[in-house]
């Protein structure tokens, strides 16, 4: 009976307790736009970042490449120890010149207090915390504006330029039967092979090189597409990597990249490596298309019947 008693009495209590009304609560808190409130303090928090501009670079590499195709502007990244971070969070924003989260100080100091360094009420103070940080990982700080947030990553069509100047690309070397030297002359009617001679990366591809500024990357890969031949008589061949000619095929045509002359005559042959760079990084992607041309003089001649 008495054990029921205290139950019963201690329920009253606990019912009492819980319907006590609350104290009048806070006025809640209003924030300009843009802002954050932190109920703790009562603070409105305006985070300020930089948001870098668009960039109106041209990824094409050298005098004959044409600009790549990307977006406008690479997104906003933070790193610290080589590891991307949030740039915001609940302790504010990144600050590059800080290497620390930035927000104002929950403490409010007296305008005597040392903290203000004599600059009451100018400026504001802020606390830097890091949690990445052995040690002490926060300190309070005044500045006459807030610190700059985390700097705009380069631009990766730039850094797209910058590894394709490293490939060091060049035109193809000419392979052609009739051979392109002094005293070769090839015939009218005969069959002319044409071939990348000796393909390189940096003459055929695929090549790739990467190139890095402020902890970011960008990587390109470049090959040849094609080979367009322009063989000085008003004829152009597009053909591919084409087909070393051996002398055990005689007068048999190339099976993938040739041409006939019908006339006899000197003639300069082109042939132009049109080389295409695909690239990637800092959230973006692109394609530079580039031309390289190398040049050859051949010689064709009307093969002669001597009758006796």
């Amino acid at each position: 009976m008495l054990r029921r008693a205290i139950s019963v009495g201690l329920s009253l209590v606990v019912g009492l307790l819980l319907c006590v009304p609350p104290a009048s609560a806070a006025e809640p808190i209003r924030c300009p736009p843009g802002s954050t409130p932190r109920p703790s303090t009562g603070e409105c928090i305006i985070v300020a970042t930089n948001p870098g501009g668009p960039s109106d670079g041209n990824p094409g590499g050298g005098g004959a490449g044409t600009g790549g195709s990307g977006g406008s502007t690479a997104p906003q990244v933070c790193t610290w120890g080589g590891n991307e971070i949030e740039c915001e969070g609940e302790y504010g924003y990144w600050s590059d010149s800080r290497n620390c989260y930035v927000s104002p100080s929950a403490i409010t100091y007296p305008p005597d207090s040392p903290m203000w360094a004599g600059h009451h009420p100018e400026g504001a103070i802020y606390t830097c915390y890091n949690m990445f940080l052995v040690g002490t990982r926060a300190y309070d700080f005044w500045a006459a504006a807030p610190p700059s947030g985390p700097a705009a990553p380069p631009d990766p069509r730039v850094l797209a330029q910058q590894a394709v100047a490293a490939m060091q690309l060049r035109a193809i070397d000419v392979g052609i039967v009739p051979e392109a030297r002094p005293g070769s002359v090839g015939l009218v009617g005969m069959p002319n092979w044409m071939w990348v001679e000796n393909p390189a990366q940096n003459t055929w591809g695929p090549i790739t090189r990467t190139a890095s500024a402020a902890g970011y990357t960008v990587t390109a890969t470049a090959r040849v597409a094609q080979v367009v031949w322009d063989m000085g008589d008003g004829q152009v061949v597009t053909c591919g990597e084409g087909t070393p000619y051996e002398d055990s095929f005689g007068k048999k045509s190339s099976p993938t990249c040739g041409h006939t002359y019908i006339r006899q005559g000197e003639y300069t042959v082109t042939a132009t490596s049109q080389w295409v760079i695909t690239w990637s990084g800092i959230g973006q992607t692109g394609t530079i298309t580039m031309d390289l041309t190398r040049s050859a003089d051949l010689t064709i001649g009307e093969a002669q019947v001597l009758r006796q």
